[in-house]
């Protein structure tokens, strides 16, 4: 009965030490995503910063930062080919 218990806690013990390793990547979350986006085109001389959102995000989208704020845009937007 001893015997069995001790092999179950080193079982477990080995187990949770060999899962953990995959938890640094799997846990990674990006800082920035897009949900919703706008449908109005910026003025260029108001853009500040254009960037991509991680390949982490469900929805591909460009973040466009303007003095006012960050704003979720879609990367196939007809204004935005003309800023970047």
């Amino acid at each position: 009965m001893r015997t069995t218990c001790v092999c179950l806690v080193v079982g477990l013990v080995l187990l949770v030490a060999w899962t953990s390793e995959a938890h640094p990547q799997a846990l990674t979350v990006p800082l920035k995503c897009c949900f919703n986006f706008i449908d109005f085109p910026i003025p260029s001389n108001k853009v500040k910063h254009v960037e991509q959102t991680s390949q982490s995000c469900p929805i591909k989208a460009v973040l466009v930062t303007t003095e006012r704020g960050e704003f979720c845009v879609k990367p196939n937007a007809p204004w935005l080919k003309k800023i970047k």
